[in-house]
């Protein structure tokens, strides 16, 4: 009885946390997610990856002095894509098209120093 009241505590208070990792959809439609103190859109379209960095109030933020990389993983295939700035975007191509269903990860570090990582479903 104790064990099947530890397992029902335990799922009671694990499912506000999942459900809180939903991601919300950005202005283009991508998912989005907090990193790093900006808030990140992910947008692939064929070979290209756009990170899409915004302010909590969604407006653009300029990703002038911010760095990253993109790990993209589609079953035991992975690629390590360098992020180039561009207006209130980072953006990285890769070898051939993004497979819907890959893993993306974005580590990122702003124009302050802070840095983080975000992992989204393409």
């Amino acid at each position: 009885m104790k064990r099947i009241l530890l397992v029902a505590t335990a799922l009671l208070f694990a499912a506000p946390a999942i459900a809180q990792h939903a991601h919300e959809k950005g202005p283009n439609g991508g998912p989005m997610e907090d990193v790093a103190g900006v808030e990140v859109e992910m947008v692939a379209k064929g070979r290209t990856v756009t990170f899409n960095v915004f302010d909590e109030a969604k407006k653009p933020v300029s990703t002038a002095g911010f760095s990253g990389t993109a790990l993209l993983t589609a079953g035991s295939d992975r690629e390590t894509l360098p992020l180039v700035a561009e207006g209130n975007a980072l953006k990285g191509d890769a070898k051939k098209d993004i497979a819907t269903g890959s893993a993306v990860t974005v580590t990122l570090k702003t124009a302050d120093g802070k840095s983080g990582q975000a992992k989204f479903k393409n």
